[in-house]
This record gives C-alpha cells, sequence and structure tokens, in this order.
C-alpha cells in the first residue's frame, strides 16, 4: 500500500481523509434520504419513523444492487466514444481490455457502494420502531 501513497503524507493521513470523505458522502445520502423518503411518506399518510426507515431501507437496496452489478463489471471496455442511443451501441464497436488501475476503481466504486447501502440498511434498521433491537 505504500507505493499507492501519496508523496509526502502517511498511510494513515490517507485513511482519515478517506474516512472524513465517506462520512460527508455518508452524511449527505442519509440526509438526503431522509428528507425525500419523510416528504412522500408524509404526503402519503405514513408515520415519521415509517417514512424514513422505509427510505433507508430502499436506497441501501439500490445501492447495494448497484455496487453488486459494478463489481462484476467485465474486464472489456468499449474503445471510444459508444455512440448515442441503443441503435449506437451496435454500430462500429471496438473493444478493448480495461487496464488494471480501471479494474481496481471498479471494485473500489463497488466497495463504496456496498458499505453505504449496508450503513444504511442498518439506519432503516434502527429507526423502524416497529421492532425492538434490545
Amino acid at each position: 500500500m505504500s507505493d499507492q501513497t501519496a508523496p509526502g503524507r502517511s498511510t494513515g493521513a490517507l485513511l482519515r481523509a478517506a474516512g472524513r470523505r465517506f462520512a460527508l458522502l455518508l452524511v449527505g445520502i442519509a440526509g438526503g434520504t431522509a428528507l425525500v423518503s419523510l416528504a412522500i411518506g408524509l404526503a402519503a399518510g405514513a408515520g415519521v419513523s415509517r417514512s424514513i426507515s422505509l427510505g433507508f431501507y430502499v436506497v441501501g437496496s439500490f445501492l447495494l444492487i448497484a455496487g453488486f452489478f459494478v463489481g462484476n463489471r467485465g474486464p472489456v471496455r468499449v474503445k471510444g466514444d459508444p455512440g448515442v442511443g441503443m441503435f449506437g451501441l451496435f454500430r462500429n464497436r471496438r473493444l478493448r481490455w480495461a487496464s488494471g488501475s480501471e479494474q481496481v476503481e471498479s471494485l473500489s466504486l463497488s466497495f463504496v457502494f456496498v458499505a453505504l447501502g449496508l450503513v444504511l440498511i442498518i439506519l432503516g434498521v434502527v429507526t423502524d420502531t416497529r421492532y425492538e433491537l434490545l
């Protein structure tokens, strides 16, 4: 891991910076999910706790599924601009192998999606008042 650290920065500093970015991303997604699900739930006549917990469940599940598909992307990529629309995808389709950094980026993005999804589902369980945790 030391070969990927930036010059002059320790691994601990990089992990703290990554943790801050992840926490900021989590707070933004959780806050946005709570606000939107609360608005939809109140418009539908549902309770506050139920609306927010369902929002966390739905968005968390979506992120888990997105993480699965991003992580299972194959090593072949489209070369150049794939075109627009369905017909552009089948015309002039040249393929290339993904570089190692592209494959690492796919797995890293998959990990972020899965981690965010799991945390949101856990938040959904915590905010769901139908069941007692202890």
